[in-house]
């Protein structure tokens, strides 16, 4: 049983020097299937809901083609890896659509920190409580989703101490969202939410994993995995999802796998413990030192993700895409972006140079991917 998984991509656009512009209005008119972000610099692209990995694949690339042709009849314009605005541009907001109220309690609340780019995992849960078991567990997990997405170092021109920059600075809102115990919890905790002020649409939950809907918090289908920086390379971002997908079919195969019962910490003490996982991802991506949900022990993001993998590999053989959970071991090799980009740094590439090499690899390999698994369907 192969679960539907679906994507939120947001990119920014700009020249390829890496200076991002904000074209956004102009695309979202111009190309079916983009929407606009409430800062005009970055530009999202969802995919449908697809059982097959090999359809995915074509699901990322084919919008991005698109996008691509279209910024060239604008001008020497194209696509900027990365979560934040790397290289300059975080002291003002550059509204898409300066009539939306929500788009201004957005930027009078909290600025540039939500300028960023980013990947939304789906993944198809019909059962409500099930889906909140699954939040559970992911919830708990999503600082080793982090680690291997890490791909914001820079912050105008500067290294940030940060390998996902984006995630330390977010604001992660409302402040304390609980291990939501049932659906009923979910419903009541966000109608309370909603009277409050503290969330101003169903849609105002910021949270690192959410269940998601047609009509929230009511009905409810899928998991929405929301902590991870923006993989641009395709194969890594299906690699991701694959190490997601399979954990989810175990924790759907077993009803003991739940952070409300398996741990030796109060829910309450679960959410601290994930808040630190979380800002320590965020931090050193891979290197860090995180704390076990079940019992604290502590352990190197990169084993742990490591040991999951071990023990989720049979089930993604069984289901068939083991063959997509593989490239993993390379980023766990030789690093996500965010480290790869500082390699380069520490030997003297400045910010500039790095996105900019960043821009060429991106439009290179996906070019190469086009031409050898979906040349026929693009052309």
């Amino acid at each position: 049983m192969s679960l539907s998984k679906g994507f939120e991509i947001e990119m920014y656009t700009g020249t390829p020097q890496g200076e991002i512009i904000g074209l956004s209005d102009k695309i979202v008119e111009a190309l079916d299937g983009f929407v606009r972000e409430p800062d005009s610099r970055n530009v999202e692209y969802i995919t449908k809901p697809l059982h097959s990995y090999e359809q995915l694949l074509c699901a990322l690339l084919r919008p991005r083609h698109e996008l691509r042709k279209y910024l060239k009849q604008l001008g020497d314009y194209t696509l900027i890896p990365g979560s934040t605005l790397s290289l300059a541009g975080s002291d003002r907001f550059f509204r898409s659509d300066p009539t939306n109220p929500y788009h201004d309690y957005i930027e009078q609340t909290y600025g540039t920190k939500v300028v960023t780019a980013s990947v939304h995992i789906n993944i198809g849960i019909s059962d409500p409580e099930l889906l909140m078991r699954a939040c559970r567990v992911i919830r708990v997990e999503a600082p080793l989703f982090l680690a291997l997405s890490a791909s914001s170092p820079f912050l105008d021109g500067k290294a940030t101490g940060y390998h996902s920059t984006r995630w330390g600075l977010f604001p992660h809102t409302p402040a304390r969202v609980p291990l939501f115990e049932s659906h009923a919890h979910h419903i009541q905790w966000v109608e309370q939410q909603l009277a409050a002020g503290t969330m101003q649409n169903v849609r105002h939950l910021w949270a690192s994993v959410r269940p998601n809907g047609d009509r929230r918090p009511y009905d409810l289908n899928r998991l929405e995995l929301r902590i991870c920086d923006l993989v641009t390379d395709p194969i890594s971002l299906l690699a991701i999802t694959a190490l997601l997908e399979a954990r989810l079919l175990q924790v759907i195969e077993n009803p003991d796998i739940d952070p409300l019962t398996q741990s030796s910490f109060s829910p309450e003490e679960l959410i601290s413990l994930t808040a630190s996982n979380e800002a320590a991802a965020a931090s050193a991506s891979l290197d860090a030192p995180l704390q076990h949900w079940q019992d604290g022990r502590t352990i190197l993001a990169r084993d742990w993700i490591d040991q999951m993998y071990q023990e989720v590999w049979a089930i993604a053989k069984q289901q068939g895409f083991s063959c997509f959970l593989s490239p993993l071991h390379k980023i766990l090799r030789e690093g996500n972006e965010a480290q790869q980009w500082l390699q380069l740094h520490a030997v003297g590439f400045d910010s500039g140079r790095v996105i900019s090499q960043a821009i060429v690899a991106t439009q290179e390999r996906e070019i190469e991917l086009e031409n050898k698994l979906c040349s026929p369907s693009l052309a």
